[in-house]
């Protein structure tokens, strides 16, 4: 039996929730009465009710995101229909803007919204000791940092042995892009650095080895990055694996030395672009350096062993197809790892909703509010953006086509891409569920009947892409043998490992 249940739906298992362990690490008096139950978007909202009031709890804390919404809102209402009597107790981006006429804050009994790391105890107590708020939106209090619970020790030996652990050393972000929740945001806090490695300690001592970093604006304090990355360089071995998010045109000489001294498979750099636009970049109140985060990706994609992992975001407002296609083909010169092909998403709060009438821009209703259409971009092509943006993660991205993609790709980078997502999707009527076999007898079929690459080329490129593939069998459809050497890594679920 439980008092008090946090729970939220993640996307993946392998995912878990730094938000929950926050609120149960500061529960104070209440600790004890307070379990962590996770699960995922795939389990059925029914069994997670099942779940839920097996344990008999007083009161169920949900975390919400743009991904679960319609589920939570699904298993709060069959929760209330059943036991009206469990307090149902929500927050998270999804429901802290934007809430009034939702179902879900109609079913449920109150909602914290913004930070409520302290605020979600203290509301427990209040129940219990049947002191009820007279409003069911229950505003937090504002608080330090430094008054918070360090949450690391909430993640558990089965975390440790097969999630993602994410952490923090700051929190918030001076920047102010308006796709983006955090452009609310007054700064970023930092936590103390002393006290948060010690924790890292810990969870290294206890076998944590990979550390996903949350802060938005990592290298913003180039002093506290630099403290951070020794740490781990210290205790590196072949297991220790960091990502960070960096600000793309603030890459100091010394930051660089420090890079370029972890070995490979050991960081990843998400660096947001967004746009090279500069209309679009003042209209979204993104200041960036263009020439300066150029120069730093390629910096770190040649003198450095990190994997570069850059975002685009389609449909921004004032930016067209002409528009991206030139910041796609700038980034493809520098030669990433990945690029990450985003489409607009209207978050609710986010400021990006100011432009609506001049750029038309059209959102789903529906989660994840996508972008339908802009006055630069009609529905159709967005739909052929959209296609662009999968097949690009399942063939570029993904790191199994690499000798083939230079192939692709070459002279007219974007225009070649476009060319094979309008064909795939025209000859399978799918942009998921593609075997990995028929992607490879598509894509042959492709480049030397479509876009009239030279057969032989494309033959040569990808077989050696086969023979990496761990498909068994030999690819009739092309005329070269092989010896079929196998070259899969042991971390074949690591898609970093696929483009080493």
């Amino acid at each position: 039996m439980t008092d008090i249940i946090l729970t939220s739906l993640n996307a993946k298992y392998i995912h878990s929730s730094l938000a929950l362990r926050y609120l149960k690490s500061n529960m104070g008096e209440l600790y004890d009465r307070t379990s962590i139950i996770e699960f995922n978007i795939n389990i059925r909202p029914i069994d997670v009710v099942e779940k839920l009031l097996s344990l008999h709890p007083s009161i169920i804390g949900f975390s919400v995101y743009i991904w679960n919404i319609e589920q939570t809102t699904n298993i709060i209402h069959m929760l209330k229909k059943i036991d009206p009597e469990i307090s149902i107790i929500i927050g998270g981006p999804e429901v802290s803007y934007e809430y009034q006429n939702t179902r879900i804050f109609s079913s449920c009994d109150y909602l914290i919204p913004g930070q409520g790391d302290i605020a979600f105890s203290k509301l427990c107590t209040r129940i219990f000791d049947g002191n009820l708020p007279d409003n069911k939106y229950y505003k937090p209090e504002s608080f330090t940092l430094s008054q918070l619970s360090m949450p690391y020790d909430e993640y558990t030996e089965d975390d440790i042995a097969n999630r993602i652990i994410y952490v923090e050393a700051s929190r918030g972000c001076p920047f102010k892009c308006e796709f983006c929740l955090s452009a609310l945001d007054k700064t970023a806090y930092p936590f103390d650095l002393d006290l948060f490695l010690v924790h890292m300690q810990r969870l290294y001592d206890r076998g944590a080895r990979h550390f996903k970093f949350v802060d938005r604006t990592f290298n913003l304090n180039i002093k506290s990055s630099m403290r951070i990355m020794n740490f781990f360089l210290e205790k590196i071995d072949e297991g220790v694996f960091l990502h960070f998010e960096l600000i793309p045109d603030h890459l100091p000489e010394k930051l660089k030395t420090l890079i370029s001294q972890f070995p490979a498979g050991s960081l990843q750099f998400e660096i947001g672009i967004q746009s090279m636009n500069k209309n679009v970049q003042s209209l979204i109140s993104r200041k960036q350096d263009n020439e300066k985060s150029l120069l730093n990706i390629q910096w770190l994609r040649q003198k450095s062993h990190a994997h570069i992992h850059t975002d685009l975001i389609v449909g921004l407002p004032g930016e067209n197809i002409a528009s991206f296609e030139d910041s796609f083909n700038q980034l493809i010169n520098l030669n990433p790892h990945e690029i990450q092909i985003g489409i607009l998403k209207r978050l609710k709060g986010s400021p990006i909703i100011r432009h609506t009438g001049q750029f038309k821009l059209c959102f789903n209703s529906a989660p994840p509010y996508n972008i339908l259409e802009t006055a630069d971009i009609d529905f159709m092509t967005m739909q052929r953006l959209s296609r662009f943006s999968r097949y690009w993660d399942l063939i570029a991205n993904s790191g199994r086509f690499n000798h083939s993609k230079p192939v692709l790709l070459q002279t007219s980078p974007f225009a070649n891409f476009m060319q094979l997502s309008d064909w795939l999707y025209q000859e399978t009527g799918q942009t998921h569920r593609l075997a990995l076999d028929r992607l490879f007898k598509l894509l042959y079929k492709a480049m030397t009947k479509v876009l009239m690459i030279d057969k032989t080329t494309v033959e040569t490129a990808l077989l050696k892409d086969f023979e990496c593939s761990g498909i068994k069998g030999q690819p009739v459809y092309l005329k070269h043998t092989t010896s079929r050497k196998n070259k899969r890594h042991n971390r074949a679920n690591n898609r970093q490992q696929q483009h080493q």
